[in-house]
């Protein structure tokens, strides 16, 4: 089956301006508005959806047609909301130095608080009803069904809603809960300077987020890869207090919205907006730490191969053996659309359209954030950024984030928007899922004692990096939280410890120690825009491991069902609780076993790529 035309392939840009690089590379905002006048024009008729929706409150006791008024308005609010917000995100997203456009954010922002603090009636007001009656509305009521799920689970968290007066309270600081976060994106990347260092080439470069990774990942000189580190960490040092302070803001923020709403802590209000219980969260940090030997086998197995006297965290990242290739951005579409076959023609099919251009905005420029990410737009089509080096990482991130993309794609196309949005907690199994069906992919096609050790050595870092270093940022993120919790203070000295604790207790005398990578916390954009978000890259990681075992079971029968279920998973957006989504997908993460067999896949591997390196030196 054919999926794209050929073409000639393009080197990555050497440019960071952005009006330099070619458009073809960049995406296409204007599939979501032509241009800021007409998204004016949304931004005006939505005020009016607004209004209409408060002006029934009072009135939700007349009955289920009033009901439905309300969701469907909620509907259109919302589905016109994503399209304005995402409108001056991308566009910010990719040079966050534009004040104009960060001021149009802002109005958005604020809109939106203001219509959260003028709506905060209509859960309570829901609420008085009662369960009986108005779950007796939607059973009787066929434009009610698509909301049912919803609805139910506003009366299952009744416990931790307030009074009409109390949510107002609660809106009215909506506004500010993002300021934090915000100024750590302003301190780290808009207003940041990045250090030059000079190479032992005597070339000089800029270590920016995207040169940091790539000389780590690409340098076989130790010493350029510590100048490096140094570069990116004096950064956070010099600005340690104050990162420290934007930290303490949001860990306070998380108690004070987790007390007001009942909760015994902030992990048990995060996470029961999916209704997945904190010992989910637990178990998982646990396993991880109990099972750290394979890690710890690993970095040393490094350190003997590489030869070096002192082995450090910047160091596991240059590979142990590799070949001069580099993956073009052009080159690697075919590639991926080949390797995603285990999931059938149709998904195939979908993920090359996404590749065709105007999705993705694939290379660095000047004012451009860091890091990758898939954002969806309903009705439109999601957005995926990325800062491609030509790098197989960068390869294996393309394809985690289309992941993301094909996920919303399928909810979108599946559910209504009430139930569209998938949960955090199943997002990350499409991405990792995509992940293990390209490695499976390369693996049949390289046979060569290199490629061999060449793979393993991925397949082992997506482990190092999904499993066990999420589990860790997890772990610290845990306690953090727990000091704030039991009135400890909160400065970068507390938190430089914590950290150097927790990473000492996954890594132990496997690596040698760098005081600066006691900062790694104020370098984790997840702290400080996502909190009790890390974790779940572990929790999914096991589960797509286990999904894998189906999609390329010797059984046919066996791999169909798999992905009929994985498709069903991918369709069903938010429409149940993401933990029995998953058990419907064939995986059960209350059986520690689930997590346990990450580790000793990991066992496995470090025993492979032992054996392959010691047949290489032979």
């Amino acid at each position: 089956m054919q999926f794209f035309e050929h073409k000639e392939s393009a080197s990555r840009p050497t440019t960071r301006i952005r009006d330099e690089i070619d458009d073809r590379f960049k995406w296409r905002v204007e599939d979501i508005y032509e241009d800021w006048s007409a998204w004016e024009k949304d931004l005006q008729s939505v005020r009016g959806l607004m209004d209409e929706f408060v002006a029934y409150k009072g009135k939700l006791n007349e009955g289920p047609e009033v009901l439905v008024k309300t969701h469907q308005l909620s509907d259109r609010i919302g589905m016109t909301a994503y399209k304005l917000y995402r409108f001056p995100q991308l566009q910010f997203d990719v040079d966050q130095r534009n004040n104009a456009i960060q001021s149009r954010l802002q109005q958005v922002q604020n809109l939106f608080a203001e219509y959260g603090t003028r709506t905060a009636w209509f859960t309570p007001e829901l609420l008085s009803l009662g369960s009986e009656k108005v779950m007796g509305w939607v059973a009787s009521t066929p434009e009610l069904k698509v909301y049912e799920f919803p609805i139910a689970e506003t009366f299952r968290a009744q416990e931790h809603v307030l009074d009409e007066a109390g949510e107002q309270l609660l809106s009215f600081g909506s506004r500010f809960r993002s300021t934090p976060g915000d100024v750590y994106r302003a301190l780290s990347t808009a207003d940041v300077k990045y250090n030059t260092i000079t190479l032992a080439n005597g070339e000089e470069t800029t270590v920016s987020p995207g040169t940091y990774r790539n000389l780590l990942e690409t340098n076989r000189n130790q010493d350029d890869r510590r100048k490096a580190f140094e570069a990116m960490y004096t950064i956070f040092d010099d600005k340690k207090n104050t990162f420290a302070s934007i930290y303490n803001a949001i860990c306070q923020r998380d108690w004070m919205s987790a007390q007001s709403r009942n909760y015994s802590g902030t992990a048990e209000a995060a996470l029961d907006s999916d209704n997945v219980p904190v010992s989910v969260l637990e178990t998982l940090i646990e396993t991880a730490r109990e099972g750290a030997e394979p890690l710890r086998r690993y970095h040393k197995l490094r350190k003997k191969f590489l030869k070096l006297d002192k082995y450090y965290l910047y160091d596991s990242f240059v590979p142990l053996v590799e070949k001069d290739e580099e993956y073009p951005y052009d080159n690697v579409s075919e590639m991926i659309v080949e390797a995603m076959a285990p999931l059938g023609s149709e998904y195939q099919e979908k993920l090359a359209e996404s590749l065709e251009g105007g999705w993705i905005d694939v290379y660095e420029n000047d004012g451009k954030r860091s890091g990758a990410y898939s954002a969806g737009v309903y009705g439109v089509h999601p957005y995926m950024l990325l800062n491609y080096t030509d790098t197989l990482n960068d390869v294996f991130t393309l394809v985690h984030e289309l992941g993301h993309t094909l996920h919303t794609v399928y909810s979108h196309e599946h559910q209504p928007f009430a139930t569209s949005s998938y949960t955090i907690f199943v997002a990350e199994v499409a991405s990792t899922t995509n992940e293990a069906l390209l490695l499976d992919y390369l693996k049949a096609r390289r046979h060569e004692p290199l490629d061999r050790a060449i793979l393993l050595q991925h397949a082992i870092s997506e482990i190092v990096g999904t499993f066990y270093s999420q589990a860790l940022f997890a772990d610290y993120e845990l306690k953090a939280h727990r000091l704030v919790e039991s009135g400890a203070p909160i400065t970068a000295e507390v938190l430089s410890n914590l950290y150097d604790e927790v990473q000492n207790s996954f890594y132990g005398d496997a690596v040698d120690q760098d005081p600066l990578y006691k900062l790694t916390w104020a370098r984790i954009p997840h702290f400080f825009n996502s909190p009790f978000y890390v974790y779940q890259y572990a929790t999914c990681f096991a589960s797509s491991a286990q999904i894998i075992k189906g999609l390329l079971n010797e059984d046919p029968t066996e791999r169909e069902a798999t992905r009929a279920r994985y498709l069903e998973l991918l369709s069903s957006g938010g429409n149940n609780h993401p933990m029995e989504q998953l058990k419907k997908a064939g995986v059960d993460l209350n059986d520690a076993g689930t997590v346990r067999a990450v580790v000793d896949q990991l066992n496995t591997l470090v025993d492979e790529l032992e054996a392959a390196l010691e047949a290489l030196n032979a």
